[in-house]
């Protein structure tokens, strides 16, 4: 009899992180049964358009909350930055493991960094977050839409065509892509989405015994840092509609970079606080941000 069903997206990129967790679940519960179930989200289904077009919230994530909430599965495995922040009726984030790489990363078929490219050079990206802190340093860069797989991406830029793509580097590291990368971006340069590079195991509120065999693999410094990184991105209303970066370190106290920006990167808008308490430091974030005008770019992206 199995113990656990994990809802899984099809990627390469989501069965491995589905697998990962069930095999250091395994280590800590020894005995443990787990078995995958594999669900397709309109995000794996629609490739042909940016994703602010189609949406944006819970493209990667709600078919596989609905597999939880009928109770055909007991548990989701998502990465975080693509699980929207306000919480689903009825499910939980049952435990974050610790952080892999929160960096996003530079893939070309040449010896290039964002500060080589040549002029007027086509970097790929489905981000406006990385969109607009592209063109904050380079604004004579040419953003194209860069859409699928992680291996996919990665093969396009190899292919040539584009000069360059940006992407998370978790997911290379993860997929043993990492010796493609050409460049590690600084945050300096680019400030990475809240939640990047965490996983988020998601179950139902009401099931303990799921929720017990989860808490070993939960680590307490990392699950701080989201939270204030995605109460930021919360208090400023969420989405991906407007460019949002966040990234926290949690060492006793939590100290938290916020960056909000226009679609163009003509305007960004910096903070960095820090503090004990995860949820009053991510509003705290976004009320700085907020005094110092980023209700501009919230308008325009609440406009579209």
């Amino acid at each position: 009899m199995t113990d656990l069903i994990f809802a899984t997206r099809p990627s390469a990129l989501a069965r491995w992180q589905t697998r990962w967790v069930i095999q250091a679940l395994q280590r800590l519960h020894p005995g443990l049964t787990c078995e995958e179930k594999v669900i397709t989200t309109q995000g794996d289904r629609v490739l042909d358009k940016p994703l602010p077009e189609i949406g944006g919230k819970g493209l990667f994530t709600e078919e596989l909350e609905g597999e939880l909430l009928s109770g055909a599965v007991h548990c989701a495995v998502h990465s975080l930055k693509d699980l929207p922040v306000e919480a689903s009726q009825g499910l939980t984030v049952g435990c974050i493991p610790a952080r892999a790489e929160v960096r996003d990363a530079l893939v070309s078929a040449r010896a290039l960094t964002i500060e080589s490219l040549p002029r007027g050079a086509t970097v790929g990206t489905s981000s406006l977050r990385r969109s607009a802190q592209l063109l904050a340093a380079r604004p004579d860069l040419r953003i194209a839409s860069l859409r699928g797989n992680v291996d996919t991406r990665v093969r396009k830029a190899l292919e040539g065509q584009y000069d360059a793509i940006i992407l998370a580097g978790a997911g290379l590291v993860r997929l043993g892509l990492e010796s493609h990368v050409r460049q590690w971006i600084a945050l300096e340069l680019l400030l990475p989405a809240p939640g990047q590079g965490a996983l988020a195991v998601q179950c139902r509120t009401t099931d303990e015994k799921t929720l017990q065999v989860l808490e070993g693999l939960d680590d307490a410094a990392t699950r701080r840092a989201v939270t204030a990184e995605r109460g930021f991105l919360a208090s400023l209303g969420g989405g991906c509609a407007v460019p949002v970066a966040a990234y926290a370190q949690a060492q006793g106290e939590i100290h938290l970079l916020g960056l909000v920006a226009s679609p163009d990167g003509k305007q960004v808008i910096r903070v960095a606080l820090h503090g004990l308490d995860a949820d009053a430091l991510g509003q705290q974030a976004a009320r700085q941000a907020i005094a110092e005008g980023a209700n501009e770019f919230l308008a325009m992206g609440s406009a579209k």
